[in-house]
């Protein structure tokens, strides 16, 4: 039997944070994670960016963006939180905590990049691997951490609540609580209690239960599953993002084609390099919010009857700058036969992101004691209908 004074079951950016702020609070944390590297997350494998601060730029701007994507159906509370504490988290945790090598001009200063749905720019990048440049350095706090125990192989079966397997039974006339998990141990094959006073759902998305998604192989629901069955509020999950461009080949894994290329120039376009976003969206193109893109290209495969339609990025976009800032994406697709500084790069609408989830307050807290949820797992109304890109981090960072 483990315990701990809080059990954080995840551990990208949002778990990770938790856990290292909670450890530097004075707490003793456990993180458990059910990969084979701790690092292993969504979070890891996010390229786009994070959202931080552009010329003249305002918190104002920034919430009316979210908004916008959103469809109106954002919380207003989470919106403010965000736009307001964002931009400074970012740069106290991980910029000045972490030293995460974000992207930089010439003269040394942030570069800015801009994505769909943005009035202006004002995301961050490590190249096309910024969740990586995150991860790894957020990973290594929490090994040189002496209050944190990070646990990988270990895989949360079920949360420890008293009014479902506590030994009183008149426990289920209480109120709902938590008080830890069931941990599955891969490597013993043992499945063990994890005590804790507080415990924090950080297990990302389910994008797993898609034919075509670009999360990776553990994003399958468990956290949503396991706080529905301990009795908790769950909302919106009608809301699930797909990105509008994933890389599309019938004998390759389904991986994401970072929005950050069409921010840098790259156009949607059909087998004969015509643009197409324009009938879509005449105003922002092919930076359209993702939901009025991903819509665009599954209307036009069914438009022309193909599995799938192009991103020109050759014709749009300079070689030397495309191997500078996409080196990641540049080598993937190499890997299929296709070099996007000259041909055609097949892309096809994937589920990306799970904009509902386990109902939370400001505070993160869910409607059982002592529950808590952080990132994806977690809906506290940020994104409405759909989310603004590179918000995710952002918000697993808040």
């Amino acid at each position: 039997m483990l315990r701990s004074d809080v059990l954080v079951i995840g551990c990208g950016i949002a778990g990770g944070t938790a856990a290292l702020e909670l450890a530097e609070s004075g707490l003793d944390v456990t993180v458990i994670t059910r990969a084979d590297r701790a690092g292993e997350s969504n979070t890891y494998w996010a390229q786009g960016g994070i959202i931080f601060r552009g010329e003249n730029d305002s918190p104002e701007s920034l919430a009316q963006d979210i908004v916008n994507a959103g469809a109106g159906l954002c919380h207003d509370q989470a919106v403010r939180t965000l736009a307001n504490e964002g931009p400074s988290l970012v740069q106290s945790i991980l910029i000045d905590k972490l030293g995460v090598p974000f992207d930089r001009t010439p003269d040394g200063k942030l570069a800015l990049g801009r994505e769909g749905g943005h009035s202006i720019a004002r995301i961050v990048h490590a190249t096309d691997a910024t969740g990586r440049a995150i991860e790894d350095k957020l990973i290594a706090a929490l090994r040189a951490h002496p209050r944190v125990r990070l646990l990988t192989h270990h895989t949360a079966v079920d949360l420890l609540t008293p009014a479902h397997h506590g030994r009183d039974r008149r426990a289920v006339y209480d109120p709902l609580s938590c008080v830890g998990a069931y941990v599955y141990d891969q490597h013993t094959g043992r499945i063990g209690r994890c005590l804790a006073g507080a415990t924090v759902l950080a297990t990302g998305g389910l994008g797993q239960i898609f034919l075509r998604t670009t999360n990776p192989a553990g994003s399958r629901g468990d956290g949503l599953a396991m706080a529905y069955r301990a009795g908790a509020r769950v909302i919106n999950t009608e809301y699930v993002q797909f990105h509008p461009t994933a890389f599309y080949h019938r004998t390759a894994p389904c991986f994401l084609i970072t929005e950050a290329v069409r921010g840098a120039g790259a156009r949607l376009v059909d087998e004969q390099r015509r643009p197409f976003m324009d009938r879509y969206d005449p105003a922002w193109k092919d930076l359209a919010p993702r939901d009025v893109v991903a819509r665009g290209i599954h209307a036009e495969m069914l438009r022309l009857g193909v599995p799938n339609v192009y991103l020109d990025v050759a014709t749009y976009v300079p070689a030397d700058r495309i191997r500078a800032e996409f080196p990641e994406m540049y080598r993937g697709c190499l890997e299929y036969g296709i070099d996007i500084t000259r041909d055609l790069l097949p892309v096809v609408p994937a589920a990306h992101y799970a904009c509902g989830g386990v109902w939370v307050d400001e505070s993160g807290e869910s409607t059982v004691q002592r529950l808590f949820a952080v990132g994806e797992v977690a809906c506290s109304g940020l994104h409405g209908a759909n989310r603004l890109a590179s918000t995710s981090l952002l918000e697993g960072l808040v």
